[in-house]
């Protein structure tokens, strides 16, 4: 199975953004143990070293805006490379490294212009901000062909509205693991699972 599909089966994509290394090896492997296949760590390249050995999940490195980091992350084991923002250096870097890459637009003009330059996944970061459920819904209207991930402060109880809205899947983060305990992760990752299913 390739990335895209394994993410439009999945839905849910796990997000995780934290600068303790150790605190981000625990949510993913809280992630994991849920349920969640796909995981993008905003975190030390520690982190991204240790998850990525688990052949149970497929991690992407966030943050990316250059291809020294991009390198670095594929080094760790990155098996997607994620940006917020969306530039032709890393286009070319993932053409070059036949890496799957996920950048990131706020504008209907970004996210078509990132679709012609053959990028199969698109970030609507930060769709909160933007208009939230109803933005993804304009944007998918005229333009079917995209698949779309939102991401930014996403709700639990949005994920839904959101897929209905046409996007492929749903990136979401401190909702499932903010001030909770792993076993308290565990069982919001697993609901949050079976809720798309």
């Amino acid at each position: 199975m390739n990335i895209l599909e394994g993410i439009k089966q999945q839905k849910i994509y796990g997000i995780i953004r934290e600068d303790d290394p150790k605190y981000s090896i625990e949510i993913a492997n809280a992630y994991i143990e849920g349920g969640i296949k796909f995981i993008e760590l905003n975190s030390p390249l520690e982190a991204l070293e240790n998850i990525s050995k688990n052949d149970n999940v497929v991690i992407a490195q966030g943050g990316i805006i250059t291809t020294q980091q991009a390198h670095n992350a594929l080094r760790c084991g990155a098996k997607i490379i994620s940006s917020p923002i969306f530039q032709t250096n890393l286009v070319r870097f993932a053409t070059c490294y036949k890496t799957f890459l996920i950048p990131s637009v706020t504008t209907p003009n970004e996210a078509y212009n990132a679709w012609r330059a053959r990028m199969s996944l698109i970030k609507i970061y930060p769709v909160a901000e933007m208009g939230g459920v109803e933005y993804i819904q304009d944007m998918v209207k005229p333009m079917p062909f995209l698949n779309l991930l939102p991401c930014g402060f996403v709700k639990s109880d949005e994920i839904k509205g959101y897929l209905n809205a046409g996007a492929i899947a749903v990136g979401i983060g401190r909702e499932l693991y903010a001030k909770n305990s792993y076993e308290e992760i565990v069982k919001t990752v697993r609901e949050v699972v079976e809720m798309v299913r």
